[in-house]
């Protein structure tokens, strides 16, 4: 059985919190634009986080803004180590969330299967 870390979960969500703070008011870079957090974690031993975000655009501009925040993983570090009062800041690694553009497909998939359902003449069986 996995071990529960809540250490790690404290931090995640501690630097999901500055993520967002740095990204409101820190990056200029205009491939990021509204990015949104939706998911950090962090390691147990506290030396890596995965960031998962979204942007409410299409694919390819979360494509361009992975590569941004990327580039500007140190500066983030960087801002992110006198915030969070650790004596390590865990390596950042970006990651494009696309749970949330699946589930809306999905919903507009199921929302049309639900139309073509109901104006199909019901069977007397």
């Amino acid at each position: 059985m996995a071990k529960d870390y809540p250490r790690s979960r404290r931090v995640a969500e501690q630097i999901q919190r500055e993520m967002a703070d740095i990204l409101r008011k820190e990056i200029h870079d205009p491939r990021v634009g509204m990015v949104t957090i939706t998911e950090v974690v962090v390691t147990h031993d506290l030396e890596h986080a995965k960031i998962y975000f979204t942007v409410f655009e299409s694919e390819e501009r979360g494509l361009e803004a992975a590569k941004a925040l990327g580039h500007a993983a140190g500066f983030i570090r960087s801002q992110l180590g006198p915030r969070m009062r650790l004596r390590i800041v865990p390596q950042l690694t970006f990651v494009y969330d696309t749970s949330i553009a699946r589930g809306a497909e999905l919903s507009r998939i199921i929302d049309e299967a639900v139309a073509a359902d109901s104006s199909r003449p019901a069977d007397d069986a």
